[in-house]
């Protein structure tokens, strides 16, 4: 198994109001390959899709009714503190709760955590040990 994700896809509770946050409150784009109920975003190189979470279980064959932390966080890593409380400050503003304020983290870096609307836990970090590359990627 090649060592890779391609796409992570969140099960949403409303479509609309999660295209709503992505879209018009964070500026992403859908990618043309979006059909019907399912919606990607090229982020790079891994692509996020939204889905309806009652049909993402079903599809998993798993009960949609369950709860509390899913163990899955995703991360977004910024190129500086500032640009980390910029983002918090802007996704909440946006309707998005913040979870975790921004702080130093044990690690070294500086981090906070917010959910989108279905409750997806997104943390936000400056980590000074990794750089990007010329798109923008991460570089381990």
């Amino acid at each position: 198994m090649r060592q890779k994700i391609n796409i992570i896809t969140l099960g949403v509770t409303n479509l609309e109001k999660s295209l709503d946050f992505y879209e018009k409150g964070l500026g992403w784009k859908r990618s043309e390959a979006s059909q019907g109920d399912i919606v990607f975003f090229q982020l790079g190189g891994i692509v996020l899709a939204l889905y309806p979470k009652e049909k993402l279980a079903e599809d998993v064959t798993v009960p949609s009714n369950g709860n509390g932390f899913s163990g899955i966080t995703i991360a977004y890593n910024t190129k500086s503190e500032l640009e980390v409380d910029e983002v918090l400050k802007e996704v909440e503003m946006l309707g998005a709760k913040i979870i975790k304020p921004a702080q130093k983290v044990f690690w070294g870096g500086y981090s906070g955590y917010f959910s989108d609307p279905d409750g997806h836990l997104f943390e936000v970090a400056y980590n000074p040990f990794v750089a990007f590359d010329e798109n923008d990627n991460l570089k381990l």
